[in-house]
């Protein structure tokens, strides 16, 4: 009994101690659970910009124009410089023919070449060789001076020019001809005139309207190649990419096999360098599918001397290969095709001689010569 009493009255003791005990011994830490990370949450989608796709305009239901044949028509030059006021058949043979030629004389003649926008060293030239001619030969009838400076204008036009366009496919690719210029030139009619001449010679075209600035350019290009049953690539957008149209054409050209791709291009200032740089541009895209084999200059026959510096620029953003003169109608003088082949080095491949749809040319120089001596 006494026991007893003695273990409950040291129980809670025991139990303490107990509890002291446990209380001594090292807890383990809690463990810390990092919050998970959210999932990164997914990129949006880039934007998708539909982009239209350039309209490609059928050839029209219905009977089409055939164009009149290109050879030949140089000769239509002859009647309207006829009615004008040409120096060199009006004036210069007048002085030519005269008995006594002295020193007076020659500077006049020199002066009338100046005027004939012939150029300072090519008028200098032609005076000397006529000069030595007239000593050698003496005086002259009218028929033999004509005949003498007839020889003397051919040789300056330079017959051995290589004046063929390159109108061939290549690499089973289509020939792809580039139009280019200021503005106001007429490069858009002289696109659809050309169009008119490819068809002329049986070739199969396609006309790429990359002229985006000007609302009307390529409605008006389209309605030229209705005419004649060739189809048009165009922009739905005005002011769209011209370097994604001309991208296009060729591409429709590749598809249908054409023979030969004509790319309508925006006028712009020679003086301008970003613009003439976006003109390379449109050259680049281009070639990235077929070879611009010819690049066309259109030059107005009637600023004379002032498309020069014209052509120059564009020669060196693009490597001009063909000049193409608009507006020879009896207006615009002659000795231009002259001074713009000796300072490019580049033929004058084409002559627009009026309004009418087939009044563009191939040029040949012995029948432009006789042209110009036409009274």
């Amino acid at each position: 009994m006494e026991l007893l009493i003695i273990f409950a009255f040291l129980a809670p003791v025991i139990v303490g101690v107990g509890s002291v005990v446990a209380l001594d011994r090292p807890m383990p830490e809690p463990k810390v659970l990092e919050p998970e990370a959210p999932a990164p949450a997914p990129e949006p989608a880039p934007e998708v910009v539909p982009v239209p796709e350039p309209e490609v305009v059928a050839e029209p239901e219905g009977e089409l124009e055939t164009p009149a044949p290109a050879a030949g028509r140089l000769a239509r030059l002859r009647a309207r410089l006829a009615k004008s006021n040409n120096v060199f058949s009006k004036g210069l043979l007048a002085l030519l023919s005269q008995d006594d030629i002295d020193e007076d004389v020659w500077d006049e003649i020199e002066e009338t070449l100046l005027m004939s926008d012939l150029g300072a060293d090519p008028a200098m030239e032609l005076v000397d060789r006529l000069k030595e001619r007239v000593t050698i030969e003496g005086a002259q009838e009218a028929d033999s001076v004509r005949e003498m400076l007839r020889e003397e204008l051919i040789a300056m036009v330079d017959p051995s020019m290589d004046r063929r366009l390159t109108a061939t496919r290549k690499d089973d690719r289509p020939a792809v001809m580039m139009v280019v210029g200021v503005n106001g030139v007429g490069k858009t009619t002289t696109v659809g005139k050309l169009a008119r001449v490819l068809v002329a010679e049986e070739r199969n075209v396609i006309l790429g309207a990359a002229d985006t600035f000007r609302a009307a350019a390529a409605e008006q290009l389209t309605t030229w190649g209705e005419r004649v049953g060739v189809e048009t690539v165009r922009s739905d957008q005005e002011g769209a990419d011209p370097a994604s149209v001309a991208f296009s054409a060729v591409e429709e050209g590749i598809k249908q096999e054409s023979d030969v791709v004509l790319v309508d291009t925006a006028g712009r200032l020679h003086s301008k360098a970003n613009l003439m740089e976006e003109l390379g541009k449109v050259k680049r895209v281009t070639e990235k599918q077929a070879e611009v084999g010819e690049v066309l200059l259109v030059i107005d026959a009637t600023t004379g001397q002032n498309g020069l510096a014209q052509a120059k620029v564009f020669t060196e953003a693009v490597n001009v290969t063909g000049i193409v003169l608009t507006k020879m109608d009896g207006t615009a003088k002659g000795g231009i095709v002259v001074a713009i082949q000796r300072q490019l080095g580049v033929p004058v491949k084409l002559i627009g001689l009026g309004e009418g749809a087939d009044d563009l040319a191939p040029f040949e120089a012995e029948a432009f010569v006789d042209a110009l001596l036409a009274s």
